[in-house]
């Protein structure tokens, strides 16, 4: 199985005419998934590659079964999008966007969840179902179907650390990058949550980095409620403080947030924290043999 999203998951993308999302909406149907209709306001009655625009979500949703949205649209509109997407009901909201400003996001988030939506992102690479669909900029080639999920505040170490995976024989079922913004519409818990409830999820990769305490907190999460062992990551054992690495939530403020404090956290609830993406595999290999 997968978490979120399948084979049969039908995806609009907002944004569809402009660069990124055009060239990420041909890589998502090259992949497989499901892309129904897009949205650009004025361009509507055209088409990208036989998927439908329309001048607005509302228009979409009335021709479509619209299961999820991507949003592909510069920072100042991106949270207009997101509420758009919410009014119209659609239950999953990926926003890759990055750069949104926070007291935007954190209005967002609550018209998010106070509708019963689900928001991956925003400044993430979306997510990806192995051999199913994959919503985002994830790149396909580098997964194959197996047992270990994989949610991850870094882009980039979700490539690698997936390609290593899939390179030493071990598949994935779903890969969720939830993204690096201080305020963001799913944490790990989010994520953690459904991998338990996913049957084919035999193990789950959890990737963190400096900044904030969501790494802290899924810590005490994992040993109360997970019964699928989990392996972790943290980027930036090597951060100076005050410095943002990256993303935006990614700076150690003071003795909170660093790499060394994440890794103990996690370490004490019996969680493994690996120190280089090659040992993650190890570790995962070994996890593997014992279940």
């Amino acid at each position: 199985m997968s978490i979120l999203i399948d084979e049969s998951t039908q995806v609009l993308v907002q944004g569809i005419t402009g660069k990124e999302g055009s060239f990420h909406t041909q890589r998502m149907i090259e992949y497989g998934t499901r892309v129904v209709a897009g949205v650009t306001p004025g361009k509507g009655g055209n088409s990208l590659d036989g998927v439908p625009i329309y001048n607005t979500v509302m228009e979409a949703v009335n021709r479509h079964r619209i299961d999820a949205a991507v949003v592909f649209v510069p920072a100042r509109y991106a949270t207009d999008a997101i509420s758009e997407e919410v009014d119209a009901k659609i239950p999953l909201i990926v926003c890759i966007t990055e750069g949104i400003p926070l007291h935007q996001m954190l209005r967002t988030y609550e018209i998010v969840r106070s509708h019963g939506a689900k928001l991956i992102g925003p400044n993430c690479p979306g997510l990806l179902s192995a051999g199913k669909s994959k919503i985002g900029i994830i790149p396909g080639q580098i997964f194959k179907s197996g047992p270990v999920g994989v949610v991850s505040r870094s882009g980039t170490l979700t490539y690698e650390i997936v390609d290593q995976l899939t390179k030493a024989g071990i598949g994935q079922t779903t890969a969720v990058g939830i993204g690096g913004d201080p305020v963001i519409g799913s944490s790990f818990i989010d994520i953690l949550e459904l991998f338990e409830r996913d049957p084919e999820t035999q193990l789950v990769v959890m990737v963190g980095e400096i900044g904030g305490s969501d790494e802290e907190q899924a810590a005490e999460f994992i040993s109360r409620k997970l019964t699928k062992p989990v392996i972790s990551y943290i980027a930036g054992f090597s951060a100076p403080p005050g410095k943002r690495m990256g993303h935006a939530g990614a700076i150690i403020t003071g003795s909170s947030g660093t790499a060394e404090a994440k890794a103990k956290a996690l370490e004490a609830k019996g969680i493994p924290v690996a120190r280089t993406p090659r040992q993650i595999v190890e570790l995962v290999k070994q996890k593997l043999r014992k279940a």
